[in-house]
């Protein structure tokens, strides 16, 4: 892995957990998936969740689409990193910020929302899941350091995002 790809970090972990026989897709949040009820034994979701404000109708949508005892495997910024980054801000709170990127020296803002830990877990068990496990892996040590955050400094990890494994009824 050349840097810390989300969605390569989340296939590779989705197949540790769940086996290299497991039929992964890909399908955008931003619209109902076009599905049936129980169309799936598991989804993974990456990059999206961080970006809404409410998870509640997003998470219904993907519980709808899982069979029972399917499961959900969803990564999301860790809620330490924006306390790392914004010491002055109140953990507790959910909240609104916006960062800028360069990419292919092409300037973007990207605004997400911060929540705590507890409102993550709170967003899975109401949409009607169980958290079956939580993972917070580090980016991997052959990173090139133009890929790592601006305050990484000479750190060999950071937990930059949390995995969460979760199981419909």
């Amino acid at each position: 892995m050349s840097g810390f790809d989300v969605s390569t970090a989340m296939v590779d972990l989705a197949r540790e957990r769940l086996g290299e026989q497991t039929d992964l897709r890909v399908a955008d949040l931003g619209e109902p998936l076009p599905y049936d009820d129980n169309a799936f034994d598991v989804v993974v979701c990456s990059l999206a969740l961080h970006y809404l404000q409410d998870w509640s109708a997003a998470l219904t949508e993907l519980r709808r689409v899982l069979r029972p005892g399917g499961r959900l495997v969803a990564s999301v910024p860790h809620p330490f990193v924006y306390l790392f980054n914004y010491q002055d801000q109140d953990y507790f709170s959910l909240t609104q910020y916006s960062e800028e990127f360069e990419f292919a020296d092409e300037s973007a803002v990207l605004t997400y929302w911060h929540r705590p830990l507890h409102a993550m877990t709170d967003a899975f068990t109401e949409a009607g899941f169980s958290i079956a496990a939580v993972s917070e892996p580090p980016w991997s040590p052959d990173t090139p350091n133009e890929l790592l955050p601006a305050n990484a400094g000479e750190r060999t990890a950071f937990v930059c995002f949390l995995f969460f494994t979760l199981q419909a009824p």
